[in-house]
């Protein structure tokens, strides 16, 4: 993918796609990663959504594009046998989730009636980036390409086989991502 297209994916919300991975050696599965629930209680491991599309998304709760959250249920109740969305709150852009967990569940639930699976809160940038982040982001990890998560409400796709596929920006509404 040249510059010029992949600059445009990232202002447009037009999707990264992988063109050739078959001569990209991966180091690490994306499988091989687990993250602490928002509660804290448990693990997210994301071995056991293999078989079906993952759609990471880094969310926050008081950005303009937070109304997404809307378009994220309705995804991840439509395509639920065969798909995933999992939310990973950050308030790395505008302090824009300041709030603690439990007070992120409270408002994705009431606000939204969020049921799919959200993090503990992270890092999906600089030097204390979240693993899963660092592997989204750096194709030395995923074999696919690298990106850079430059807003809230960042949306990647991993396929059924764990290969990343697609990326798409914050302005990129999820009812027009296909899972």
């Amino acid at each position: 993918m040249g510059l010029i297209s992949l600059l445009s994916a990232c202002f447009t919300g037009k999707p990264k796609q992988v063109e050739d991975i078959d001569n990209v050696k991966v180091s690490k599965s994306i499988y091989d990663f687990s993250i602490k629930t928002q509660d804290g209680k448990s693990e997210i491991n994301l071995a056991d959504y293999k078989g079906k599309k993952i759609l990471f998304v880094n969310v926050a709760s008081k950005c303009g594009y937070t109304g997404q959250y809307k378009g994220l249920q309705y995804l991840s109740e439509m395509n639920e046998d065969n798909a995933v969305v999992i939310g990973f709150p950050c308030n790395q852009f505008g302090g824009q989730e300041p709030g603690a967990e439990e007070e992120i569940a409270q408002f994705c639930e009431k606000m939204f009636g969020v049921t799919f699976p959200m993090t503990e809160k992270v890092e999906v940038k600089g030097p204390n980036i979240h693993p899963i982040y660092a592997w989204l982001t750096q194709k030395s990890l995923n074999g696919a390409f690298d990106s850079e998560v430059k807003w809230n409400f960042n949306k990647f796709i991993v396929n059924e086989e764990g290969i990343l596929t697609n990326y798409y920006g914050s302005s990129t509404i999820p009812s027009s991502i296909t899972l």
